[in-house]
């Protein structure tokens, strides 16, 4: 007999704590069950494997909770709490604690179910690229952390040992070890001296570090982002700079660069302005054209499918079709999620990125708005993860997915045909180009005259030195158009 597949959940965390809801479907008109009611914390995440929960409360404890039952399983009173963080199966905290002194050892790994305090070492300050500082692998197998120079590796079943071996690479500003399964480690050394900055892959076997198994340089790099595939044999690189000296972005220059494990193969993805959604395969060919716009998310559903995110608008495709199969509208969405089981998909409008119209939208699968509920503020809203595997196939998805109508398929058609008209337009007129205005300016005529009630100014009242300004550069023009003429300057 089958098993039944797990129960959704969700965390939602206000101002004044967290709760943790019943997943959907719900009764029409009615609210999510409360499965564990408001409790006060700071920050709250569920571990990768979702079989628990750790909320923190800022300077003062990390509570530790099992997802099954909702029962608490460890408390941890830490004075001047930073940052906490659980291992992929909950089996391990990580705490980051205020320090006066090197002597006083700030960062602890701890077991949680004995509450035991396994290794201890100061770490001066924290950020957000350098937290946790140990990473594990999803089975934790694997734990490693950067220091200055190397990745140093511990023995996850003894940490008393301290790090048992150690990776040299010079310069090391980043790293992310990979997770299921943790057989390769990913370390970043920035541009300096000329010589080229780098991003290097090394197994994580200690007899196999001798060399890299894959490496690409490039200039005009400041920052990365890794984000390493299932089954840990490619790495898609995100290397940004804050300037871009080509002048072709405002907002600097970013590189997408893709690498293997087996060394097969490696390149860039070129990455378009204006944007472009586009799939490709693993050798960076691309497969299927997605079409240009504001695109700035794309979710894979878990069963296949995946979910574009237009400012306010949504667009659910079905990849083995190649074909658009629904549109819907999520303003100000600033978090987005399929559920683990691939039936939903939850949006949230959360502060302190937007703080007024704060609320969660469950839509299902076709795009279909299920629930709604409004808050005064919302900080978080999460899935409890699952494994996809533990859900089954959805045999009603692709049958629903056949009978959806894209209400805009007329709108597209008519506004394709008024681009092809405007294309046949005579060369020879060409638009003027308007000056550059950065995102934060396109609207501040709007803004200011809200703010200031109608006061403010609207370009038809130039002031003293603006006008004085204005009659100089007329009258160098006239000067220059003079001289340009040759004609005789007045002689008096």
């Amino acid at each position: 007999m089958a098993s039944q597949p797990p129960a959704l959940d969700i965390l939602v965390r206000e101002p004044d704590g967290f709760s943790v809801w019943s997943g959907p479907p719900y009764p029409p008109g009615s609210s999510p069950p409360v499965r564990l009611p408001k409790a006060a914390c700071s920050a709250a995440y569920f571990s990768t494997d979702g079989s628990r929960l750790l909320a923190m409360v800022a300077s003062a404890s990390a509570t530790v909770y099992d997802c099954r039952t909702l029962s608490v399983v460890r408390s941890f009173e830490l004075p001047g709490l930073l940052a906490a963080a659980l291992s992929p199966t909950g089996a391990f905290l990580q705490t980051f604690q205020k320090s006066s002194s090197p002597q006083e050892k700030n960062v602890t790994v701890w077991h949680v179910d004995t509450a035991t305090a396994l290794y201890q070492h100061y770490q001066k300050n924290m950020s957000k690229a350098t937290w946790p500082m140990i990473q594990f692998s999803a089975d934790e197998s694997v734990a490693c952390r950067m220091m200055t120079n190397e990745i140093q590796f511990f023995d996850p079943k003894d940490f008393t040992k301290g790090f048992v071996y150690k990776l040299r690479l010079p310069g090391i500003a980043a790293m992310q070890l990979a997770s299921a399964p943790g057989s390769h480690v990913a370390g970043f050394v920035p541009e300096a001296k000329g010589v080229p900055a780098s991003v290097q892959i090394f197994s994580c076997d200690k007899d196999a570090q001798s060399q890299a198994v894959a490496r690409r340089s490039f200039f005009r790099c400041s920052t990365v982002q890794f984000h390493w595939n299932k089954g840990s044999t490619g790495l898609l690189v995100l290397a940004q700079a804050d300037v871009d000296k080509t002048n072709q972005s405002y907002y600097g220059e970013t590189k997408l660069n893709y690498l293997t494990t087996d060394r097969a193969f490696e390149g860039i993805v070129p990455l378009i302005m204006p944007a472009r959604a586009t799939i490709f395969n693993k050798k960076c060919n691309p497969l299927l054209e997605l079409g240009e716009g504001p695109y700035n998310t794309i979710r894979w559903n878990p069963k296949g499918r995946w979910f574009g995110n237009l400012p306010g608008d949504m667009a659910f495709w079905d990849y083995s079709e190649k074909k658009l199969v629904g549109k819907t509208k999520a303003e100000c969405s600033v978090t987005s999620e399929w559920s683990p089981d691939g039936r939903h998909f939850m949006t949230a409008t959360t502060a302190p990125r937007l703080q007024i119209d704060n609320g969660i939208k469950i839509f299902d699968h076709n795009g279909s708005l299920q629930f709604k509920k409004m808050f005064e503020k919302l900080y978080q809203a999460d899935w409890k993860p699952e494994a996809p595997e533990r859900f089954g196939d959805i045999a009603d998805l692709t049958t629903s997915l056949g009978s959806v109508k894209i209400e805009e398929t007329k709108k597209q058609a008519q506004s394709s045909k008024s681009a092809q008209a405007s294309s046949k337009a005579p060369a020879n007129v060409a638009a003027k180009p308007t000056a550059y205005r950065p995102p934060h300016a396109k609207n501040s005529a709007d803004v200011q005259d809200k703010l200031f009630g109608g006061l403010a100014s609207t370009g038809g009242e130039m002031s003293k030195n603006a006008l004085r300004n204005k009659k100089r550069r007329e009258k160098q023009k006239e000067k220059k158009a003079a001289e340009g003429s040759g004609a005789p300057a007045d002689d008096d």
